[in-house]
């Protein structure tokens, strides 16, 4: 009966060798990736944590560019939907000043799809009668108009700060005329 237990336990540790050495292998593989990569820390992470880091900020920047190549609803003449000179002026600054991977003129949509229309058109017409090197930008529509607010107020505000600001005066002393030689 002992003699069958032994058998039947060589059995199992022959048919578990060959597993157990891919195991083994394997293990081993990992102990040497670990060391390495425990040895090269923190460079491998440091790419990647600095792009987490500037994500938000590559976001915040696209958003500022598109904001700045929307041509809103005062660029435009009202009804007809054809670009004023203030939104031709606009336009050569999008086509000429940004650069070509932030590139793109967005429109904000009028109010009947006809004068939407009108407005890429005349959007269009402006840009053919522009020179500029490269493709032409890409023309997107769409119905959120940036945040503005009136100039009068803008004004306003630059005033009351210019006049709340205290005249500009030396000290009485500089740090290096106080004391005795």
């Amino acid at each position: 009966m002992a003699w069958k237990r032994l058998a039947c336990a060589g059995l199992l540790a022959a048919a578990s060798v060959s597993p157990a050495a891919a195991d083994w292998d394997s293990f081993w593989h990992g102990v040497h990736v670990g060391y390495h990569r425990n040895n090269a820390w923190p460079h491998p992470f440091s790419e990647m944590a600095a792009a987490q880091t500037r994500a938000p900020f590559d976001v915040q920047k696209m958003n500022g560019w598109r904001l700045h190549n929307t041509i809103s609803h005062e660029l435009f003449r009202g009804g007809d939907g054809v670009l004023t000179v203030a939104g031709q002026q606009h336009l050569a600054n999008i086509v000429h000043r940004v650069p070509p991977e932030f590139r793109e003129v967005i429109v904000v949509c009028g109010a009947t799809p006809t004068e939407t229309e009108a407005r890429v058109a005349s959007v269009r017409a402006a840009m053919a009668r522009m020179h500029f090197e490269g493709a032409a930008p890409e023309i997107y529509v769409t119905h959120r108009a940036p945040a503005t607010g009136s100039g009068e107020l803008a004004t306003a505000v630059n005033r009351a700060w210019l006049q709340s600001l205290p005249a500009p005066r030396l000290p009485d002393e500089t740090a290096g005329s106080g004391g005795t030689p």
